[in-house]
């Protein structure tokens, strides 16, 4: 069972990203500040959700949170920036949104950059912890699928509806006959022979 937050008596949000590791698309973050009465048997960890159960939570979410706020970050901006620093700004966007601003932050993974002078927590595997992570992440992760399930009507050829541009063999196996597209992230190291590969 998840905890509802690290500190219970503070106005406390969690913030998570989603497609940090993908080959094209932007990175996506969310932030959420939950009521303290909020309780959900289903929620946890978005990569342990099913399709259908995230897709069932993100309009639930977003109605009974106190706030939220979702943000991407496009390829251009991580290939200038990197993706480590490109997923902390999307992270720091998503909380800029909220109303009320939290009193603090309790972050996914190990890495975070102070946002304002907000007191702020990483936590490891936190959104398999603490129930406002793991809202965080099932935003992140519904927000952007949706964004690479629209942009793959673009570009059917690479499948982005069902990889959601992750390094798949059926996604680096179209980039090897298709080339890359403007939502490829050109700073990544698109196939495992890259040096080989034409970027210009």
């Amino acid at each position: 069972m998840l905890t509802l937050k690290l500190n219970p008596d503070l106005i406390e949000c969690g913030t998570d990203e989603a497609g940090r590791g993908c080959l094209a698309g932007p990175v996506t973050a969310a932030a959420i500040i939950l009521p303290d009465d909020f309780r959900n048997e289903i929620l946890n960890d978005s990569k342990q959700l099913s399709e259908i159960k995230r897709k069932f939570l993100k309009p639930l979410l977003e109605d009974c949170s106190l706030t939220y706020g979702v943000t991407h970050i496009f390829m251009e901006e991580i290939d200038s920036i990197n993706i480590l620093n490109a997923s902390i700004l999307a992270m720091q966007k998503a909380i800029e949104q909220l109303k009320p601003q939290p009193e603090h932050i309790i972050v996914d993974g190990n890495k975070f950059k102070p946002y304002h002078n907000i007191p702020h927590t990483c936590v490891i595997k936190g959104d398999g912890k603490y129930l406002n992570i793991a809202a965080a992440s099932v935003l992140a992760k519904t927000y952007r699928d949706e964004f690479m399930e629209k942009i793959h009507e673009e570009f059917p050829m690479y499948n982005w509806k069902k990889n959601k541009g992750y390094p798949t063999v059926e996604h680096r196996d179209a980039i090897r006959k298709y080339g890359i597209t403007k939502y490829h992230r050109k700073s990544f190291r698109l196939l495992p022979e890259q040096f080989t590969l034409d970027l210009k």
